[in-house]
């Protein structure tokens, strides 16, 4: 017996070793191997969210949880607002906020001042805004709750934004521009959004070296004065303290609000459509990463959780999925590959195939991803395949609510994007939904969403060796894309505009 073996059957070993000891089992109960343990069937109730949701009297609606485990609170704040709010020419506005809130002092506290104080409390601030989004998480002792409220009342309501503090920022961003073109991942995550929702939408609108050198500090205030209304916050507490004394004090937190502001608009959505083909971006590179992109759904479609298990079985599984078996573990041509369905909360989302490979087998290992893909579309997935993907989500769904405060902020993202007022009992039906779907389900949501002639496949590697493919395995990207291929040039990291590749230099004369 190996040594993995040894690995994997003593936690068996030991369970049943236990059962005996404490007379729960006899050996005449023992199964003749593992495989025929009989376990009781799978039961969990999600917690419901208006058993933890209140809205406070001056608007904010926050999800509460008390939890004596640790003496600690943890408080988490949601924004309405994000990097889409940003002004033209203003890239890196809302990040530069969400960084600074926290970071930059406070009309009463110098940033020192306000580092130390909570270090003294032993409590951990931070603050960030993304695209669609900002959040602001406080996390300290029970005992010092009080003064930790200050706090974060004052940086949501008098952030200093201090000028050193936002030049050392500015000039860490500058330096962080250098490296943009240093890794191939991060080459082909930007060129993946680009091509999946144009050069113009706020996910794509980078920040550049000008954008950056004119951001003022008056710029913050200002995007904080606009956006910081009362009216664009919901949050999530839990932690050792009475419901009721808590909801006394986050009363007090907002009460007064001093900031007039205005309502964060919807995220908007983009007009660009995905286009077919093969774009290539030329990058010296041993392994080559590819992208296989389609269009996908909502979250809201009634397709969605049939489709989480059609994608669970096509490569969102890892070694269970049909993708990763193939291109990993049959043909060894990839360390990593698989599948991922992003539902779309505000605009449609994306399935991307992808792997990592060497650069002239790349092509090849396409192939196999993209009949995987049509396989899924044209023929049933199997029992086994379809009962392993569905226990997977079953039985994982307790995880996101393994603490008081992850389920807080599980319920306070159901508030935030929309779900709680579309979609209450979501999670209440979650375990029903999924255990309903059928192979039809699978095969209907596979059609519609892989059914597709051509795909959008984006290439990142050594574009010369790329298009000359090993000749064990001729396939040629012009043969999967339709003949078409876009070479897609490096991009400046200061100005993110398309390089012109500079011409070859001439040779020299013969002399005679």
């Amino acid at each position: 017996m190996s040594s993995m073996t040894i690995l994997r059957t003593a936690p068996v070993a030991l369970l049943l070793t236990s059962a005996l000891i404490a007379g729960s089992l006899s050996a005449a109960d023992l199964p003749s191997h593992p495989d025929k343990l009989a376990f009781a069937p799978f039961t969990y109730t999600p917690p419901i969210a208006k058993d933890y949701r209140t809205v406070l009297k001056s608007g904010p609606v926050v999800y509460i949880a008390e939890d004596h485990e640790l003496p600690l609170v943890t408080v988490s704040i949601t924004l309405r607002n994000g990097t889409y709010l940003t002004p033209p020419g203003k890239e890196g506005l809302a990040g530069l906020t969400g960084y600074l809130l926290s970071k930059g002092g406070t009309k009463s506290r110098k940033a020192k001042d306000l580092d130390e104080d909570l270090a003294f409390l032993a409590a951990n601030l931070n603050s960030a805004i993304g695209d669609e989004n900002g959040s602001v998480t406080l996390n300290l002792l029970a005992k010092d709750v009080d003064k930790g409220l200050a706090i974060l009342r004052q940086v949501l309501t008098e952030p200093a934004f201090e000028d050193e503090k936002l030049k050392l920022r500015k000039d860490q961003l500058l330096n962080d521009m250098k490296s943009r073109n240093d890794d191939s991942a991060d080459i082909e995550a930007r060129e993946r959004g680009f091509l999946a929702t144009g050069e113009t939408f706020y996910t794509n609108r980078y920040v550049t070296r000008a954008s950056l050198e004119g951001i003022t500090r008056d710029d913050l205030v200002g995007f904080h004065k606009k956006w910081f209304d009362v009216r664009n916050m919901s949050l999530a507490v839990a932690g050792d303290f009475k419901k009721a004394e808590m909801l006394r004090k986050l009363e007090a937190l907002f009460a007064s609000w001093p900031i007039k502001g205005e309502l964060a608009p919807a995220v908007p959505k983009p007009t660009h459509t995905m286009k077919p083909g093969v774009y290539v971006v030329d990058k010296d590179v041993n392994q080559g990463r590819v992208s296989i992109m389609l269009p996908g759904i909502l979250r809201s479609d009634p397709d969605f959780i049939p489709a989480q298990v059609m994608n669970d079985v096509l490569g969102g599984g890892g070694f269970t999925s049909r993708i990763t078996n193939r291109v990993r573990s049959d043909e060894g041509l990839a360390y990593s590959a698989g599948s991922g369905l992003s539902a779309g909360i505000w605009y449609p989302g994306f399935l991307r195939a992808s792997f990592q490979s060497k650069v002239r087998t790349c092509s090849y290992a396409a192939q196999i991803v993209l009949e995987e893909m049509k396989k899924m579309a044209d023929k049933d997935v199997t029992d086994e395949e379809l009962d392993t993907a569905k226990k997977s989500f079953v039985e994982t769904l307790p995880r996101r609510f393994s603490t008081k405060a992850q389920t807080m902020n599980v319920l306070l993202d159901e508030e935030f994007t929309g779900r709680y007022k579309s979609d209450p009992n979501f999670y209440a039906n979650y375990k029903s939904n999924v255990e309903k779907v059928g192979k039809s389900d699978v095969k209907r949501v596979a059609a519609r969403l892989l059914g597709k002639s051509a795909t959008t496949i984006l290439v990142v590697g050594k574009k010369d060796d790329l298009l000359n493919p090993d000749p064990k395995h001729p396939i040629k990207f012009a043969d999967l894309g339709g003949g078409a291929i876009v070479e897609i040039p490096l991009r400046d990291p200061y100005t993110m505009k398309p390089m012109v590749k500079e011409a070859p230099a001439a040779s020299p004369p013969a002399t005679k």
